[in-house]
């Protein structure tokens, strides 16, 4: 979902004032609409997205594109950044072998620098590097990019 999350946003930004039905995002993006649908749900949760209901109603984003991080986005769809769940704070422990885990402090640190770095990176950046950011909002985003540039 984070991967579609990517495309989405992008999409999104081109146009930062504007509301978009789920449909239309899922339309322009290639997103299957069930999936769209429920990211962008996902996404006002988590406080990435605003909703308004009406005519103008859709989904529009909660904050300039420059003030959203690749890490409030992954966040807001799959749960806290962490390599593994005795390391994300919310999962109250882990697997049972914590007292003498000889990994778990190296691990954290790995862990750390992903979040850190993907707090550096906004939707700005990404929208304006992402193959096609030149194409405008109307216009429709191949999800397969996203997938190339994930591995």
């Amino acid at each position: 979902m984070a991967d579609y999350g990517v495309v989405a946003l992008s999409f999104m930004a081109r146009e930062p004032d504007a509301f978009f039905s789920a449909a239309h995002v899922a339309e322009r993006t290639g997103v299957p609409l069930p999936s769209a649908s429920k990211l962008l749900k996902m996404l006002v949760k988590g406080g990435v997205l605003v909703s308004r209901r009406g005519a103008a109603g859709g989904y529009g984003l909660a904050r300039a594109p420059d003030k959203i991080s690749v890490a409030d986005l992954v966040v807001a769809v799959d749960g806290p950044i962490a390599l593994a769940d005795c390391l994300d704070g919310a999962s109250g422990g882990g697997c049972g072998l914590e007292g003498f885990c000889a990994v778990r402090g190296p691990w954290q640190k790995v862990s750390d620098a992903i979040r850190v770095a993907l707090e550096e990176v906004s939707l700005s950046d990404i929208a304006d590097s992402f193959p096609g950011s030149k194409i405008a909002a109307g216009d429709t985003v191949d999800v397969s990019i996203i997938r190339n540039l994930s591995g």
